[in-house]
């Protein structure tokens, strides 16, 4: 509740900045994108990094409490979430992957850079893999992980194979919430209920300060949607797309729920797959499957509306993450 009023709060504040700075979302051109344009060309000139909102509260909120905690203790000392075994990583993953996407979107908006401004699809990837390869050394040798929890079976020891495990496990995150960002209110909406799952399953294993962390995050992405519905008010942009899905994936593995993934945010592997899939398609068969990709341009296409490919989309988020936490509660007895 306070991250949820925090942020509403401050949104109207950074959407008239925003607006002000003219950070407006520049929309590919026909040539390189023809149904994409054809589609999106009204919401050019939208504000974007509408992301900072998320993470930004997560962070004022956190070193909040933790200086109220440090100066009076107490009652702050049960509010202050930050510890350094369970909310360290994910705080550190947030603010740097939403300041590096926060520069991907200022090169995108003063169109520097290769493709019309930002940074090349390689380029973020490259910024990924550094990241997860950062991550998964820590995880490795630094905590000492190499355990893998399997749905139905259990415990298996996967020795080195954690390292590469880590690096794809984060990337992935990283790269399919950055192509579902692409509908009003979308991502945020997938992601939401992706973070709502990790949420019950840190206060299921008794990780109460990852709990809040959670819960703090949602209040804040519930406060994002709600100018970021359809017609949006502002857009994610790559700031908030990598602080997220970074995060996530950063969660997913301290939890050790990294193959309920698919079941918590099964939107953004079909994302990926969609666009892995097109691209395939077109170097192999010469021609495409798919009218645009990711897929939910494919359904704009075929004539759904907008907010239906959304809703739909946040349906099945909805039910694939309960399927997920039956499948998590059930593990246990494994």
């Amino acid at each position: 509740m306070v991250a949820f009023v925090t942020a509403f709060t401050f949104a109207p504040i950074l959407i008239k900045y925003l607006n002000n700075l003219r950070a407006g979302k520049q929309i590919r051109s026909s040539d390189k994108a023809p149904v994409f344009a054809k589609l999106h060309q009204k919401k050019e000139g939208t504000p974007t990094m509408g992301g900072v909102l998320i993470w930004g509260t997560v962070v004022v909120i956190a070193l909040f409490l933790w200086a109220m905690s440090a100066i009076f203790g107490g009652f702050w000392d049960y509010l202050n979430f930050i510890d350094r075994a369970q909310t360290y990583l994910p705080l550190a993953a947030m603010v740097i992957a939403g300041t590096l996407g926060a520069v991907d979107d200022v090169l995108g908006i003063k169109r520097i850079g290769p493709n019309g401004g930002g940074l090349r699809m390689r380029d973020k990837l490259v910024l990924y893999l550094a990241l997860a390869f950062v991550g998964a050394l820590w995880f490795f040798y630094r905590l000492d992980w190499d355990v893998l929890v399997v749905p139905l079976i259990g415990q298996v020891s996967i020795g080195w194979f954690y390292i590469p495990l880590f690096i794809f496990i984060i990337t992935a995150s990283a790269h399919s919430a950055n192509v579902t960002d692409g509908l009003d209110g979308l991502a945020g909406g997938v992601l939401l209920f992706a973070f709502i799952a990790l949420t019950v399953v840190a206060f299921a294993l008794g990780r109460y300060d990852l709990a809040t962390f959670g819960g703090v995050v949602i209040g804040a992405l519930l406060a994002f949607l709600w100018f970021n519905i359809n017609p949006a008010k502002f857009f994610m942009g790559d700031t908030g797309s990598m602080a997220l899905g970074i995060t996530m994936g950063v969660i997913a593995m301290l939890t050790n729920t990294t193959l309920f993934l698919p079941f918590f945010a099964p939107i953004l592997v079909l994302e990926s797959a969609s666009v892995i899939v097109q691209l395939l398609s077109k170097k192999v068969r010469g021609k495409k499957i798919f009218y645009s990709a990711p897929i939910h341009h494919h359904f704009e296409a075929l004539g759904w509306p907008e907010s239906q490919v959304t809703m739909r989309f946040w349906i099945i988020s909805a039910i694939f993450s309960a399927l997920g936490l039956a499948l998590f509660f059930l593990n246990r007895f494994f």
